[in-house]
């Protein structure tokens, strides 16, 4: 089948765009055309990616984009975008996170040319709207009653959920239960098979380090743990002026020697071999929507310790395969951590590598194509 994948970005540190490319590369190998279209924006930097681009079979063309709000909202999808797709002529449609105007215009788009299309949520519905301005909870509000379900989301041959927890604000919306597919992110599975290596006295954040990450109350834990020895590592791409509201909070706390920041992994196995290298892996953010650096330190086997969120909680069972904290508490943090400090936590080890063998890009693809060939026939 010829396959068109829509996302903002393809350039750049972006959850939504390692799960295109991913899914991408691997409905190619299952013999399918595939073609990704996107902004030429690149996301966590002002650098715009080159026009065109190709990663193995995949081809990308990206558009010109104009930011509409926020990190993510952009408007990208012009009449020479949909001039593109009426050329290329695509079997089905892949059009990627709700409430962006990519996904509705592609809509229009495919009953024009008479192609299925999918909506992959990437579950926006943040819980009582905790990071959202007053600007963005009236948009929100808006999007939802302008353009529900009688009127759009149901014309959408599937509506994918990446999580477990975004059913029921699917179904309130007013979403055909057999609309609903649930597909999660995966991982590749060299995170269940690469040889394990030993641990350091260490704790590890791995991912953007940005505000809704919440650094700063993994820092203020650090500080409060009984372990004076133990270093704190913060992997990935950093937004500048927040690094240096760490970088003093850190200074302010007499932290530095414990603390250090690392720049980003993009290869498999050195990220492996960094997450091998921690005792302990947190994710302190104050919204997760699935959360794949959370599930890549699970099936290495680390005991993982994330803030009470929607993502997070649908991962870990508190006190089985990990631990929860109330967001924003670091002193609720400081306890998880002595905690997990306190004993070798082996089965809890276990249970988290269990857990997450759902999360293998071989056992999702599958059911991607399945439903593929199931939409078309």
């Amino acid at each position: 089948m010829k396959i068109l994948e829509l996302t903002n970005f393809s350039s750049g540190i972006c959850g939504v765009w390692s799960r295109v490319k991913e899914e991408a590369l691997r409905l190619s190998k299952e013999g399918h055309q595939v073609v990704v279209f996107t902004s030429n924006l690149t996301k966590g930097s002002k650098e715009i990616a080159a026009s065109h681009d190709k990663i193995n079979f995949i081809l990308i063309k990206r558009f010109p984009a104009k930011k509409l709000g926020g990190e993510s909202y952009l408007n990208w999808y012009s009449d020479t975008t949909e001039n593109e797709i009426f050329k290329f002529k695509p079997d089905l449609i892949i059009a990627h996170s709700y409430r962006h105007s990519h996904t509705l215009r592609a809509l229009k788009t495919a009953k024009k040319i008479g192609s299925k299309i999918f909506l992959v949520t990437h579950a926006p519905f943040v819980d009582k709207n905790t990071t959202r301005s007053l600007l963005a909870k009236w948009a929100v509000k808006y999007h939802d009653s302008a353009f529900g379900p009688s009127r759009k989301l149901n014309q959408f041959d599937k509506i994918i959920a990446i999580t477990k927890w975004e059913f029921p604000y699917l179904r309130a919306l007013g979403i055909k239960r057999e609309k609903i597919a649930y597909m999660p992110n995966g991982i590749p599975e060299e995170f269940f098979s690469q040889k394990k290596l030993k641990e350091t006295n260490k704790i590890l954040f791995l991912g953007r380090v940005s505000p809704i990450k919440d650094l700063e109350t993994l820092i203020k834990a650090i500080a409060l743990i009984s372990n004076k020895s133990i270093k704190l590592e913060i992997l990935g791409p950093a937004e500048e002026q927040y690094i240096a509201k760490l970088k003093h909070l850190i200074k302010h706390l007499n932290l530095q020697p414990r603390i250090l920041f690392s720049p980003p992994i993009f290869d498999i196995k050195k990220k492996i071999s960094k997450i091998d290298s921690a005792k302990i892996f947190v994710l302190p953010s104050k919204r997760e929507a699935m959360p794949q650096s959370l599930i890549e330190a699970m099936s290495r086997e680390k005991i993982v310790i994330a803030s009470k969120n929607p993502g997070s909680s649908d991962i870990i069972t508190e006190g089985k395969n990990g631990y929860l904290f109330p967001v924003g508490d670091a002193k609720a943090l400081a306890q998880r951590i002595n905690l997990a400090l306190s004993s070798p936590h082996s089965s809890m080890k276990k249970s988290a590598s269990e857990s997450v063998k759902q999360f293998s890009w071989d056992k999702i693809i599958q059911k991607l194509d399945k439903l593929i060939l199931t939409a078309h026939n």
